[in-house]
């Protein structure tokens, strides 16, 4: 297979898985760990409205659903690709890490979550995944 395609199929897959791994924790999360009383999560303003109501637990899956997400798509992009191995995981993280630059924007949260999310969920989190997938030629 041509690796020029081969590495495009590569950021596609971990996009894709990414984002599965992303939604599913997100989903879990909510069923574990409800959201406040009166807030529907599914709604962009009563998240605004309500954004004072969360707790520190609130956080945690949308924390772990964006890095272990990036982590998941980095290691599959990483892993599959032909060549630049490192350079396309890092590109899976930089595409989560506008997903949470946009989402920061549209939806208002703590400056702690938002500076920790930033900068530990996605950059680190390809570099991390390119890591674990054992890849030495970059």
């Amino acid at each position: 297979m041509d690796p020029i395609f081969k590495n495009i199929l590569a950021v596609i897959a971990g996009i894709l898985v990414g984002m599965v791994v992303n939604y599913s924790l997100i989903t879990i999360g909510s069923s574990i760990i409800p959201a406040p009383d009166g807030v529907d999560v599914n709604d962009v303003n009563s998240l605004k409205d309500n954004v004072h109501l969360f707790q520190f637990k609130h956080f945690i899956f949308p924390f772990l659903g964006h890095a272990l997400g990036t982590l998941a798509g980095a290691f599959i992009a990483a892993r599959t690709a032909a060549t630049y191995k490192l350079p396309i995981a890092l590109v899976i993280g930089a595409f989560f890490l506008l997903g949470g630059i946009a989402m920061i924007m549209m939806v208002p949260s703590p400056t702690w979550f938002s500076t920790l999310d930033l900068g530990l969920a996605y950059l680190p989190m390809g570099w991390l995944g390119a890591k674990l997938a054992g890849n030495k030629s970059w």
